[in-house]
């Protein structure tokens, strides 16, 4: 039985050959990224993992957990995802301590977000780890590769299925959250009405608990015409991330729409998507491996480039 042509294309397309450095990089600055959250929320997490409440709603992978777990072996992983989150962005014994980062970040991170509060803000990032966790991405950029002495490998499919993939994931994640608020919020999310409410609630909830808020956005509720567009744009940029599979101008302009999309849910709610707006999580999207040769030459540039992957 012959393959239609559209999945023979998109075959061809996943496995076409990447550079090692690209897949290298990209694994340098997720795990880099991914271990740099869990040392600023250090704190936090260390609490987390000595909690003992009754309201534990274990959610997502741990939604099997009975009861929290004792504060040792929460600390155990916490301290476990810290050292093999340095070992796997550093590129060091990759085959184990990458899978080992990608599960311990998302056990750490899921547990954080088991105590009545579900936090999405590291969802993508986590993702992303379990891609890259079963990938060579360390053949390149790592202490292995230096380890073994050995020229960097030639492009190969084996370097480009994963970029690719981790592209596909980000732009699954845009499309289910602007299904859900068009499932949810009907036509009434284009008339802005949802988004309003959103942020007057958010705003009012932050408010009660003593949490600061957004005063822009607070100021913007009486203005009832501005929602419209912003909700209409929400829409276009979730929706439209199947641009960003395509070779063209229009894959760069919505990545620059999609920072620009989380710069307005800061500015507006006070809430940040720092993966997001980092550039990080759309770095599969981008030749990466060129940038530590250009980066004397980077001044020049007036915005970033963004290339076939």
């Amino acid at each position: 039985m012959t393959a239609p042509a559209w999945a023979t294309s998109a075959d061809r397309r996943l496995l076409e050959p990447a550079p090692a450095a690209r897949l290298g990089l990209l694994r340098v600055l997720v795990a880099g990224y991914a271990l740099a959250f869990l040392l600023v929320r250090l704190p936090h997490l260390l609490a987390v993992a000595r909690f003992d409440d009754p309201r534990f709603a274990p959610v997502g992978p741990l939604a099997w957990l009975p009861g929290p777990v004792t504060p040792g072996v929460g600390q155990l992983v916490l301290g476990a995802a810290l050292a093999s989150g340095l070992a796997a962005a550093l590129g060091w014994c990759w085959r184990v301590t990458g899978p080992a980062f990608a599960v311990a970040f998302l056990a750490v991170t899921t547990y954080a977000s088991s105590w009545g509060q579900i936090f999405h803000t590291e969802n993508l990032p986590a993702l992303h780890l379990l891609v890259l966790a079963v990938a060579p991405a360390a053949d390149a950029w790592s202490l292995d590769s230096r380890r073994r002495g050995q020229p960097e490998p030639q492009p190969a499919a084996r370097y480009g299925w994963p970029v690719r993939l981790v592209t596909l994931v980000t732009v699954l994640a845009y499309v289910v959250a602007g299904w859900a608020k068009v499932r949810n919020g009907g036509l009434a999310w284009v008339s802005g009405d949802v988004l309003r409410n959103h942020i007057a609630h958010d705003a009012l909830r932050k408010s009660l608990v003593g949490a600061s808020h957004s005063s822009l956005g607070t100021a913007l509720l009486a203005h009832a015409w501005v929602f419209p567009p912003m909700a209409l744009a929400s829409l276009v940029v979730e929706l439209g991330a199947p641009l960003a599979l395509l070779r063209t101008r229009l894959r760069t302009l919505w990545v620059i729409a999609a920072w620009g999309f989380h710069l307005g849910v800061l500015a507006l709610m006070g809430i940040g998507f720092p993966y997001q707006l980092s550039g990080i999580a759309y770095a599969s999207l981008a030749p990466v491996e060129r940038v530590p040769d250009r980066l004397p030459r980077l001044w020049r540039r007036s915005a970033p480039e963004v290339v076939n992957t």
